[in-house]
């Protein structure tokens, strides 16, 4: 029985497979991460580094704090002003999605009931993000990203 050799040609086969398997992960993980990313938050940081103070001390002179929550099919946005009383604006604009990817993102119906912004909507557990930008009466400009943990059951 003829015992095989370890050749240079083997030697080769065994590193051109090890670096061709990481090369393939390399380039798939690298396309996923492309291909999931929602892209940019601005168009020029640089326009938005210098208005940031300006938007900042208006929106901290609204005095406002948002708190979100999910309960029984239904989504409820609260806006309360600096003495705790609720606020109604005059527009909402606010996108629903998860933190990671925006596949799951929506533009829920809010609709002010008196004490807050409510929309039906039936979230799956875990973190997501509402994105909002509303308009106060005043005229004056609030954004704010709201933190959502829906629990199971």
């Amino acid at each position: 029985m003829s015992e095989k050799k370890f050749t240079g040609k083997h030697a080769l086969m065994v590193f051109v497979g090890a670096f061709g398997i990481i090369i393939a992960v390399n380039l798939a993980l690298a396309y996923n991460a492309v291909a999931t990313f929602p892209g940019l938050e601005v168009k020029n940081s640089y326009v938005a580094s210098q208005e940031f103070n300006a938007k900042k001390a208006e929106q901290e002179a609204l005095g406002w704090s948002v708190d979100a929550r999910a309960k029984g099919g239904l989504l409820i946005l609260a806006i309360t002003d600096s003495e705790g009383k609720p606020v109604q604006v005059s527009a909402l604009d606010a996108v629903l999605g998860r933190a990671t990817h925006v596949k799951d993102d929506m533009r829920p119906d809010f609709q002010f009931d008196g004490t807050a912004y409510v929309a039906r909507e039936e979230l799956q557990p875990g973190n997501w993000n509402i994105r909002m930008k509303a308009t106060a009466l005043d005229g004056s400009q609030f954004e704010q990203r709201v933190v959502l943990r829906v629990q199971k059951g």
